[in-house]
């Protein structure tokens, strides 16, 4: 074998090498972006799962008399509900359609949140996504509250989000809500107001 022949087989032997190491490189860096990619799905579903919405809710003279976490969970979203100062007894407590609380009457937050358009309470056309269980306000004006609101969810886009465009909000009434009575239960004057969005 001739120089010229070994050297042919040399540059070949060389050219080979090297397609083989790029394309062991090329694969290597699809699978890290293959598992960065896998890396911020997750990321992104646990955030999905832990996100929380903080509300403060405050009376007709503006004071702040409640506040409110809302928690994404798997079966809807759950209502921790702390407040002070308020009239003892039961209260009704219901999501309203629109993430506006201007005084006096809280007019501008409007109807109950009911995105299925059906009726309010315990009926057989109901009950309302935004129906909510009364709260008990304990003789000191104090109340405690946690509920999981199964009909509506946190996640944007979704018909039953409280996360609309124009949001949503939390309403505290002045009398019980029966549960039969349309559209609101007989619930009274909404007492206390707070807005449901991102960033409160």
């Amino acid at each position: 074998m001739n120089k010229k022949t070994i050297l042919i087989l040399f540059t070949m032997i060389c050219i080979i090498s090297l397609s083989a190491c790029n394309t062991t490189d090329e694969d290597q860096t699809k699978e890290k972006q293959q598992s960065n990619e896998s890396v911020e799905t997750a990321g992104d579903m646990e955030e999905d799962t832990s996100k929380q919405i903080f509300v403060s809710l405050k009376d007709r003279k503006q004071r702040e008399v409640a506040t409110a976490t809302l928690m994404q969970e798997e079966d809807g979203v759950r209502i921790q509900l702390s407040g002070q100062n308020f009239i003892p007894g039961k209260h009704g407590f219901h999501i309203h359609e629109t993430g506006a609380c201007e005084g006096p009457d809280f007019s501008s937050a409007g109807g109950h949140f009911n995105p299925t358009n059906v009726s309010h309470g315990n009926v057989e056309d109901g009950p309302h996504a935004g129906d909510l269980p009364n709260v008990e306000v304990k003789e000191d004006g104090t109340v405690q509250a946690d509920t999981l609101a199964e009909m509506v969810t946190l996640e944007k886009g979704k018909p039953n989000s409280l996360l609309k465009e124009d949001g949503t909000a939390l309403v505290i009434h002045s009398d019980e809500d029966d549960y039969k009575s349309q559209p609101a239960g007989n619930a009274g004057e909404r007492i206390a107001c707070g807005v449901i969005q991102e960033g409160e």
